[in-house]
């Protein structure tokens, strides 16, 4: 009896032991990398509204899955985009975005995540540092994430920022007559592939 007893306590301790080991793995964390990216960024001026754009940026990620495969948690992200990557429609307004962002001393924009909370329905609150144009501020970024068919994931949102406050004098041209305004909205659409 003594024997039986101890074997069926063994048995539940392993039991117990792998069950443990398998709820553990469908919450592994789980490092990413971006596959397709896109970055606009929208701006005004006293002539007409303007728009850059890039797909050169590079971004890393580590996602933790629940066991259903919906996105439970962001712990890591990093981006970057070489400033030059971002084109607009005309050349003229691209070298004196280039000027204002002093691409020839800081050739990358970028974020880097220091917290981030994400809710059941996929929206992602990010905290983290931005550097443009050689200055780092705080960012919060709001965004949302999807799980795709693929188990790639889909990360989207914008976020408006201030030039002056990243020490960026909003770019100008002919003579000065046209002058763009302060305010800019970035937004982004990556996708991530483990």
């Amino acid at each position: 009896m003594k024997y039986y007893l101890s074997n069926v306590l063994r048995r539940k301790v392993l039991l117990l032991f792998f069950m443990q080991l398998s709820v553990c793995a469908a919450f592994a964390q789980t490092a990413y990398h971006s596959s397709a990216v896109k970055i606009t960024v929208d701006g005004t001026s006293t002539l007409h509204d303007w728009k850059m754009e890039s797909s050169q940026g590079q971004s890393t990620a580590t996602f933790t899955l629940d066991a259903a495969g919906h996105l439970s948690a962001l712990t890591a992200l990093q981006f970057s985009v070489n400033a030059e990557s971002l084109k607009s429609e005309k050349s003229g307004l691209d070298k004196n975005a280039y000027k204002s962002l002093q691409t020839n001393k800081y050739k990358t924009i970028t974020y880097q995540l220091t917290s981030a909370t994400v809710t059941p329905a996929g929206a992602v609150k990010c905290l983290g540092k931005m550097t443009i144009a050689g200055v780092t501020l705080d960012a919060d970024l709001v965004a949302t994430a999807k799980v795709n068919a693929d188990k790639s994931i889909t990360v989207k949102g914008s976020k408006k920022l201030s030039m002056k406050s990243f020490r960026i004098d909003p770019p100008s041209f002919m003579m000065g007559a046209v002058k763009t305004g302060n305010d800019v909205t970035v937004s982004f659409d990556l996708t991530l592939k483990n």
